[in-house]
C-alpha cells in the first residue's frame, strides 16, 4: 500500500522548517487530507504547534532515546489512520548527537522517507547549486525528493533557484516569500503554551501562501512510498487494573511524550490533575510530575498550599513520585524568579532552584543506576542551588559518555531530575518503576 510520506529538512537551523511544516499541515487539513505529524528529536513544543495546525499532536521520533525498532513500530502505529505522514526534522539535515548519529538524515534512512529540503534563499541565487549538489551527493542513500525555497520575493529570483535545481538534478517544488506577521516565535522556554492559540491566523496565512507558491499536488505525488506492516507495540488493555498513575497536566506542567502516557495506560489507569487549581492529588500508586513552565505560574503554585501539603504528605508516606525538570523545581523548597523573589514550593527536597542568572543546560542524557539504564534529554535555563546535601543516585552522562553536572535526586520513593526521561515501552517503564527498588542500595551524597 502506498502513502504520501516525507521528512522536512534544512541545511541548518532557522531555515524555515517549522514555517513550512505548519503551513503544509494546515493546507492539507483544509483540503480534507488526514495528516499525522511527527517531530524528529526530543522537542516538546513543535508537536503542540503541529496539533494547532492540523488537530493531531506531533509524535516524537528520537533515535538516541527510542532505538531503531521502537521508532519503526511507533511510526507504523501512528500512520495507520492517516493519508499523509509529515515528519519535521531537527537542526540541519546531518546534525546529530555525534556527527550524523540521531540526525534527520539517519531518521530518513531508517524509515525510508523522501526528504523535502527547505532552503533559506534570502541572500543567494544560483549559488545554491553547489549547496544542493553537496546535500544530494554527500550521502547518496538520502532520497531528496524536492526543494522548497524560503524568503524568495520575486519570480526572477526564483528562476535563478530553479536553474540551479535543474543543473544539479533536484526537483524544485516552489517557494515562500517573506511574509510579514507570519513569524513563529522561539518555541523553547520562551512561549507560554496557553497562548499558542493566537497563532491560528498566522498558520492560516502560511497555508494560503503555500497553496499559491508551492506545487502541493506534485509534492504529494513525488513522496508516495510503500508502507509496511510492523508489529504494533501499543496494547490498549491495562496489565494491572489496580495500578493508577496521576499525571500533572495544566499550563505549568505539560511536557509529556505521548508514548510515555501510552506506556502508563498499558500499565494501568491514568488520571490527570492540576497543581495550579486542584486542592490535592488523586488517589494513585504513582505521581508523575513532568516538565513545563512552572516559572510562569509561580504565584499561583505557591499560593496553592493545600496541593503542596498533599504532595508533601504523599512523599513522606513513601508514595512513588517521578519528577522531571519543572516537576523537580516544584518539589524543592522554593523557586526564585528572575527578579530574585522567592516563591515557596512543596519542600519535598531541601534544594532551591533559581531563574536568576539563567544559563542554558542542553543535551541528551544517559542515566545509569547499577545495572538499570535509561535515556532522556535535558533543556532548561534554571539553576540548582543549595543542593549539596541532597542524596542522589546513579550517574548521568551525555551522548559522548562524558560526565555532566546533572543528578537524579532521591527522597524515600521520590526520584527527581532535570532530565526528561523517555519510557515509552513496557520495558522502559518497568526500569523507571524499579529505580526506587535499586536506589536504597546506591545512594550517594551530592558534592556539587
Amino acid at each position: 500500500m502506498n502513502k504520501t510520506q516525507f521528512i522536512i529538512a534544512a541545511p541548518s537551523s532557522n531555515g524555515g522548517k517549522t514555517t513550512f511544516t505548519l503551513g503544509i499541515l494546515r493546507a492539507l487539513q483544509k483540503r480534507g487530507i488526514s495528516t499525522q505529524p511527527f517531530k524528529a528529536g526530543p522537542d516538546y513544543i513543535d508537536p503542540k504547534f503541529h496539533e494547532l495546525a492540523c488537530g493531531k499532536t506531533g509524535i516524537n521520533l528520537d533515535i538516541f532515546m527510542m532505538g531503531e525498532e521502537h521508532i519503526r513500530e511507533t511510526y507504523a502505529h501512528y500512520i495507520q489512520k492517516s493519508q499523509v505522514a509529515c515528519v519535521e526534522g531537527v537542526m540541519g539535515l546531518f546534525d546529530g548527537a555525534i556527527k550524523a548519529q540521531g540526525s534527520t538524515a539517519q531518521l530518513a534512512k531508517l524509515l525510508k522517507l523522501p526528504v523535502i529540503l527547505v532552503v533559506d534563499a534570502k541572500a543567494t541565487a544560483y549559488s545554491v547549486a553547489p549547496l544542493l549538489y553537496g546535500f544530494k551527493n554527500f550521502d547518496p542513500t538520502i532520497d531528496i525528493a524536492g526543494v522548497i525555497f524560503n524568503r524568495v520575493n520575486t519570480s526572477s529570483h526564483y528562476q535563478f533557484l530553479v536553474d540551479a535545481c535543474q543543473d544539479v538534478g533536484v526537483t524544485p517544488l516552489g517557494h515562500l516569500p517573506f511574509l510579514e506577521n507570519c513569524t513563529i516565535p522561539s518555541r523553547h522556554l520562551g512561549l507560554s503554551l496557553a497562548e499558542i492559540d493566537k497563532y491560528q491566523a498566522t498558520i492560516d496565512n502560511l497555508a494560503i501562501a503555500l497553496e499559491k507558491y508551492v506545487d502541493i499536488d506534485k509534492l504529494l505525488e513525488v513522496c508516495q512510498r510503500p508502507t509496511k506492516p510492523v508489529n504494533d507495540y501499543s496494547v490498549t488493555e491495562a496489565s494491572d487494573a489496580n495500578f493508577t498513575t496521576a499525571v500533572a497536566k495544566d499550563e505549568a506542567f505539560n511536557f509529556c511524550y505521548p508514548q510515555n502516557i501510552r506506556a502508563l495506560k498499558r500499565k494501568g489507569k491514568v488520571v490527570f490533575f492540576s497543581p495550579l487549581r486542584d486542592s490535592k492529588i488523586p488517589e494513585a500508586n504513582l505521581i508523575y510530575l513532568p516538565g513545563g513552565y512552572p516559572e510562569y505560574y509561580l504565584e499561583a503554585l505557591s499560593k496553592n498550599v493545600s496541593m503542596q501539603k498533599s504532595i508533601y504528605e504523599y512523599a513522606n508516606s513513601s508514595g512513588k513520585i517521578i519528577a522531571e525538570c519543572g516537576g523537580l523545581m516544584y518539589l524543592g523548597q522554593a523557586i526564585i524568579d528572575k527578579e530574585g523573589k522567592t516563591h515557596p514550593m512543596t519542600h519535598v527536597f531541601d534544594f532551591k532552584t533559581s531563574m536568576e542568572q539563567m544559563k542554558l543546560h542542553l543535551g541528551y542524557r544517559h542515566i545509569q543506576v547499577q545495572e538499570l539504564e535509561l535515556k532522556g534529554h535535558e533543556f532548561h535555563y534554571s539553576n540548582m542551588i543549595e543542593s549539596k546535601n541532597t542524596p542522589t543516585i546513579g550517574t548521568i552522562t551525555n551522548a559522548r559518555n562524558q560526565a555532566v553536572k546533572t543528578f537524579m535526586y532521591q527522597y524515600k520513593s521520590v526520584l527527581a531530575s532535570y532530565v526528561h526521561l523517555y519510557f515509552g515501552t513496557d520495558q522502559l517503564l518497568e526500569i523507571v518503576l524499579n529505580l526506587r527498588k535499586q536506589s536504597s542500595l546506591n545512594q550517594i551524597s551530592n558534592s556539587q
